[in-house]
């Protein structure tokens, strides 16, 4: 408790978050019952907007701390946990609570995945690359991520628009179980060659030279602020989803729009820290980060939105519209071709970015 009175100035962000948790569970839990005005929808959403964010933040704080106790890989492993449990708890709160929307996991899954793989990968790579020329990663760790993400997304994001069992781009109840299952069995191969097999892959000696000072006071603290945190991410959610609901469906903005905001939400921590460590000279730990959340975005978000699904009889759509398609085709083979050799320029950089705008652009004007 000491620890977080002397803090006070950096968790301003949590208090925000927590105070506006509190106002719409008490005095404000109908003011976005009877939405119609678009000035007001608005103003809500420039208010849930930065609390949802600064509690994001917050959990991502708490999960670098643990992160620097742990050491590698399990560093990288708790922050991607922490903001894939951010995303699984945000879309299933809006899924439970929220106006029926079918395609809002598929949209912010897809939308997480372009945004990591184009958007944020190419910001990381772009800025390393001018500021250190070239840079290195261990290549047996980044091809262990792509040997998953490429399969699985492809599985859950693809596949849905050729199966027969049902009309709609959808898997059947029985397929819903069986996916989800292989997918969670699959990604606890990965963590047991992430950790124990081949831990290895997934460090290399540029990381190793960080000489950060590791946080000092007891463990707990930072765990027990972590799940705080993740308190007000997932009650601020359900309001969240009023507003996008409203804008979607009243006002006539792009459906993906939805997904797209829900994406920049949980990202927005964990992308700024993938950046600044390729930007420090610690590819790997961006590699680390990026990918690693890319992966467990696809490997564990599917599963829990189809178990929703499947609990409670809602529908949810995951296969992609043949131009998310294509772009989803071309950003994997460009990550395939990227992270094939071992090390990275601009040039790749800017390629990631140029896939990233062409995706952005439709999704506004497609």
């Amino acid at each position: 408790m000491m620890r977080f009175l002397r803090g006070f100035p950096s968790h301003r962000g949590l208090i925000f978050a927590l105070a506006t948790m509190l106002v719409f569970l008490t005095v404000g839990h109908n003011w976005l019952k009877d939405l119609h005005n678009p000035f007001t929808a608005l103003l809500f959403l420039l208010w849930l907007l930065p609390a949802i964010v600064g509690a994001a933040f917050s959990v991502v704080r708490h999960a670098d701390a643990l992160a620097h106790r742990l050491g590698e890989p399990y560093g990288t492993l708790v922050l991607t946990l922490s903001v894939t449990a951010m995303e699984v708890t945000m879309i299933s709160a809006v899924m439970l609570t929220g106006p029926d929307n079918p395609t809002l996991a598929r949209d912010t899954m897809f939308s997480v995945v372009m945004m990591i793989l184009g958007g944020l990968v190419g910001t990381s790579l772009l800025i390393g690359g001018l500021r250190h020329r070239q840079q290195e990663f261990n290549l047996e760790g980044a091809n262990s991520y792509l040997a998953l993400i490429v399969p699985i997304s492809l599985f859950g994001l693809v596949l849905p628009n050729f199966t027969v069992t049902t009309t709609a781009p959808t898997y059947s109840p029985a397929q819903s179980i069986i996916v989800a299952v292989l997918c969670v069995a699959v990604y606890a191969v990965f963590l047991v060659i992430q950790t124990m097999r081949h831990r290895e892959f997934f460090s290399h000696e540029v990381l190793q030279e960080q000489t950060a000072e590791k946080p000092h006071g007891p463990l707990w603290v930072d765990v027990v602020l972590l799940l705080v945190s993740l308190v007000p991410v997932v009650v601020l959610a359900e309001e969240l989803a009023v507003i996008l609901d409203f804008g979607t469906h009243r006002m006539g903005l792009p459906p993906a729009l939805a997904g797209l905001i829900v994406a920049g939400l949980i990202l927005a921590p964990e992308g700024m820290g993938g950046i600044r460590a390729a930007a420090s000279n610690h590819l790997q730990r961006s590699v680390n980060l990026l990918l690693g959340s890319a992966l467990a975005t696809i490997a564990l978000t599917i599963p829990a939105v189809l178990i929703v699904g499947v609990v409670t009889g809602k529908s949810v759509v995951l296969g992609l519209p043949s131009s998310d398609t294509l772009l989803l085709a071309v950003v994997l083979a460009l990550c395939v071709i990227t992270f094939g050799r071992g090390r990275t320029n601009v040039l790749q950089g800017a390629i990631h970015l140029l896939v990233f705008l062409m995706w952005l652009a439709l999704v506004f004007q497609g």
